[in-house]
């Protein structure tokens, strides 16, 4: 897969000069929704042996239509990881396109001249909803319009849920309410965070459950406080853990947002790596304890269900 940064105006011998069929969207979480909107675009370019384009862009469209200060939007996926579940699609080429300059307030025909058109679309695939501009003149009904039969335009519908449809808003609201087993399935794919090891104040330890305390980048989206049966990748291999997300309130009040696993089988120092944390399934809610040893027994007991949880 070969990614390609655009920003206007873009240098056109960037572009592959070969036919795509192309799906565009933000695709943040790139959830069962966009997958199926990629699944889409990519058996049209089987059927008319294109390649396989996906176009998204650099930052979320709120941090410029809405003003939203950048350290406030925190991405389900970061680009990195989008770009991996792209390939996993099966993505011959990515386009990035840099949401800043004159792109959003370029009008719709110009855009879809450049950006669908200039990039060799033979199909151009989004959701339903796909916007281009203006929602009120810059939509999947009006594309057709201002694809003049130069490609075909197809729509993908929303996949639903329960009668709902799928989106990241939807996601993001249970990820803050700890509710990761519904939010898997709505992903289809097991969320996760990239954390780096740093030194915390080892209460874990000291109550023989050590920790990795994790460092998450501000812009990434962290789940609400509580215990999670998590899978940790660190030195190639996946360890099985149990997560906390809180305050240790037990050693005191208002103290600071952490992130804590504790690894089963697994005693390392491994201060300044980088880990993948998948996060699997919700065990319970965020306790202050009478005692410390209150405490060791919860987390005796946390531990058994983490291997159950995997065990099952």
């Amino acid at each position: 897969m070969k990614t390609i940064e655009l920003s206007e105006p873009f240098d056109s011998q960037l572009i592959p000069a070969e036919k795509v069929v192309l799906a565009t969207g933000f695709f943040d979480g790139v959830h069962r929704g966009h997958q199926q909107v990629i699944k889409t675009a990519a058996r049209q370019a089987k059927k008319l042996g294109c390649k396989l384009a996906v176009m998204t862009l650099d930052r979320h469209p709120m941090i410029v239509f809405q003003h939203v200060p950048t350290k406030q939007v925190h991405y389900l996926t970061t680009l990195k990881h989008k770009l991996e579940l792209f390939q996993q699609l099966g993505a011959d080429y990515v386009y990035v396109i840099k949401l800043a300059g004159a792109l959003p307030q370029m009008p719709p025909q110009e855009f879809v001249d450049k950006y669908m058109v200039g990039l060799h679309a033979t199909a151009v695939v989004a959701g339903e909803d796909y916007t281009y501009g203006k929602h009120t003149i810059a939509n999947m009904r009006t594309l057709p319009k201002f694809a003049r039969g130069r490609f075909q335009v197809i729509t993908v519908k929303h996949v639903l849920f329960e009668q709902e449809k799928i989106s990241s808003t939807t996601i993001r609201q249970l990820l803050d309410t700890g509710q990761i087993d519904l939010a898997n399935r709505l992903l289809g794919y097991h969320y996760q965070n990239t954390g780096l090891v740093v030194h915390g104040k080892q209460l874990g330890r000291q109550l023989g459950f050590p920790t990795l305390n994790l460092k998450i980048d501000s812009q990434e989206r962290v789940l609400g406080e509580g215990i999670y049966a998590t899978k940790v990748w660190l030195d190639g291999k996946d360890y099985l853990g149990m997560a906390s997300i809180g305050r240790n309130e037990t050693f005191g009040d208002d103290q600071q947002l952490t992130i804590e696993i504790n690894l089963l089988n697994f005693s390392k120092m491994v201060y300044g790596q980088q880990v993948i944390v998948n996060w699997y399934h919700y065990l319970r809610g965020q306790v202050k304890f009478v005692s410390a040893q209150a405490l060791i027994e919860q987390l005796k007991n946390d531990q058994q269900q983490t291997l159950n949880y995997f065990q099952k």
